[in-house]
This record gives structure tokens, C-alpha cells and sequence, in this order.
């Protein structure tokens, strides 16, 4: 029952969630500042993509007024300015190239972290469906566990289900024991121990000398030669 019991209210998956959640909760802070370095590469680059558009339109405003002027120091002048802003231009449309090849690194450090925090969260919704259906599985066992127990425990002598019921309240009340082992501590009894554990009667009580558990004593226990000697009675 300690075993159902411990399943229901820790299933095998809990930890995994738990690491889970805590990963995805950094993850969520890379992509935020993934997302924040792409924003503003986006907004550089609507930024020069704008001052572009002034450059050319200024330029071609002066293209046309250089076709419209008699006067030659009106044209020189709005020649220099011409020649400065194709400068202009050229220097941003370089900038403009770099902004998109950071646009698309960043896009793609950003879609790269995405893919990560949807691996982490498909993981932890198939270990949290997982572990739903470990605890639902859990709860009718020690359901019938319950069940079995309080049925076994009608057949038995008042006596006797006191005493389990004080062992089992600071540990295990009964186990198998087998092979010179018991099954409630899983250790190896000395000769010794096994020697008076074959002599007590099978309508006593026999109990581990190590962890003071109630041994169990069957057909597989390895005490006696008779398969109809073996097993502590509780009627």
C-alpha cells in the first residue's frame, strides 16, 4: 500500500515536470530576449529603410530643379548636393544590408529558441498526461489494496491485527520472508537466527531480529522440508 500510496502523491514523472517547468521558465526569458534584439534590428533597419527614401526623393528633387536652372552656380551647387546624396544613399543601403543579414540571424535565433521551448513544453504535456493516468492507476490500486486489506483484516484475530497495526505504524508490520531473507528489511539472517526462526512454531508469531517485522513464512521461505509445515497461520 506504501508503494500506491507514495505513487499517487509522487508519480515517477513528478521530477521531470518540475525540471521541466524550470527549464521552460528560462527558456521563456532567452526568447524574450531573442524577440527584444530582433525587435530592434527591425526597427534600425525601418529606421535607414526610411532615411533611404528621403535621400532618393531629395535627390531626385534636385535632379529635376539641375534640369530647370540657367545658373551655373545654382548648378554646381545642386550638383555637390547630388553627389553627396548618392554618397548617402550608397552608405545606407550598405547599412541596409547588414541590418538584414542581423534581421535574419536574429530570426533565426529567435525561431531556434521557439522550437526549443515547444520541444520542452510537448514534453512536459505528455509527462504530466502520463503522470495524471500513474496517479488514477495508483488510486485504484490502493482502492483494492484497501479493499483486500479490510476483508483480510475481518478474518483475523483481534490480537494479531493490533500488532501488525504497531509494527506497520513505524514501518513495515509484515513481510515475506525467503531464502534467509526478509523481505521488510532485505537482510540476510545469520544461522543463528534461522535456526530459532525453524523452531518457533508455525501458529506463532516469528519476527525479523534485525528490523522486528512480523516474517511471513511459506513454501518458498526454505524452513522446512514439508510444503504443508510452512506459513504463519492467522486464523
Amino acid at each position: 500500500m506504501k508503494r500506491a500510496e507514495a505513487a499517487r502523491s509522487t508519480p515517477p514523472q513528478a521530477t521531470r515536470v518540475k525540471e521541466l517547468i524550470e527549464q521552460r521558465n528560462g527558456q521563456g526569458r532567452e526568447l524574450v530576449a531573442r524577440t527584444n534584439a530582433r525587435d530592434d534590428v527591425l526597427a534600425e533597419l525601418r529606421r535607414v529603410e526610411a532615411d533611404i527614401e528621403v535621400a532618393r526623393k531629395r535627390r531626385a528633387r534636385d535632379e529635376e530643379r539641375l534640369t530647370q536652372t540657367a545658373i551655373a552656380r545654382d548648378a554646381l551647387a545642386l550638383q555637390e548636393e547630388i553627389a553627396a546624396l548618392g554618397r548617402r544613399i550608397d552608405d545606407l543601403e550598405t547599412a541596409e544590408l547588414e541590418l538584414m543579414e542581423r534581421r535574419d540571424v536574429a530570426e533565426a535565433e529567435l525561431a531556434e529558441q521557439q522550437a526549443l521551448m515547444d520541444a520542452t513544453t510537448a514534453e512536459g504535456r505528455r509527462l504530466s498526461e502520463e503522470a495524471k493516468r500513474a496517479v488514477a492507476d495508483a488510486e485504484r490500486e490502493l482502492g483494492q489494496l484497501t479493499r483486500d486489506r479490510e476483508a483480510l483484516a475481518t478474518a483475523l484475530p483481534a490480537a494479531l491485527r493490533a500488532e501488525y497495526d504497531r509494527l506497520a505504524a513505524r514501518g513495515t508490520g509484515a513481510a515475506l520472508f525467503t531464502r534467509t531473507t526478509c523481505g521488510g528489511c532485505r537482510i540476510a539472517l545469520s544461522p543463528s537466527d534461522i535456526a530459532v526462526l525453524r523452531a518457533t512454531p508455525k501458529d506463532e508469531l516469528a519476527y525479523c531480529p534485525e528490523c522486528g517485522t512480523i516474517l511471513v513464512r511459506t513454501n518458498e521461505s526454505g524452513l522446512e522440508e514439508s510444503a504443508e509445515q510452512g506459513g504463519v497461520r492467522f486464523e
